[in-house]
């Protein structure tokens, strides 16, 4: 019996662990995530990330570009004062293919869930600092049109993550999204 509760209790313990750092998309190649994406869906563990325009994480992917030393370039807009703002964050490589450290929008990992590289990319933006422990994320896709197949392995990702707020964008709100 004591065996048993010491084996509950390191499955919950766990599974808590788990529901933190989602599964990442295994050898992934950073040069065929390259080009123009479009966000479709967000969220977040924590409604003030993106409840307002100028959310911390309310950011919109529009391009990614490998660097030559096999970092990730990725481009967004974001509102700030009542204005889009282009920004650049660079996305180090680590000894892990599909996760990145950034040191940007108060986050310092980006992890790829999955992709397919044609159609969709599922990412999450992890800050693991205490106390403001975060996690965001978001589903790509190369179209300006909603991909059902990406929303469904999107919400499939979100039902491990502790995700308070979402937002899904149609297609006449992707044209309204933050641009210059």
């Amino acid at each position: 019996m004591k065996c048993l509760l010491l084996a509950l209790g390191l499955a919950l313990a766990c599974g808590v662990q788990a529901a933190h750092i989602p599964q990442t998309a295994e050898d992934l190649d950073v040069r065929k995530v390259v080009g123009t994406w479009h966000v479709v869906a967000m969220a977040a563990s924590d409604m003030s990330l993106l409840d307002a325009e100028s959310g911390p994480l309310r950011v919109y992917v529009e391009e990614l570009k490998p660097t030559p030393q096999g970092d990730l370039e990725v481009l967004l807009q974001k509102r700030e004062n009542g204005k889009c703002a282009q920004k650049k964050i660079i996305a180090e490589k680590t000894e892990i293919p599909a996760v990145f450290k950034i040191d940007a929008l108060n986050e310092n990992k980006v992890l790829v869930l999955d992709t397919d590289y044609k159609k969709y990319l599922l990412f999450c933006m992890e800050n693991s600092a205490e106390p403001e422990q975060s996690l965001a994320c978001q589903c790509l896709v190369r179209t300006p049109e909603v991909d059902d197949e990406a929303m469904e392995k999107f919400d499939k990702a979100l039902k491990a993550l502790p995700m308070h707020i979402r937002l899904s964008f149609n297609p006449t709100q992707l044209e309204e999204q933050c641009r210059i």
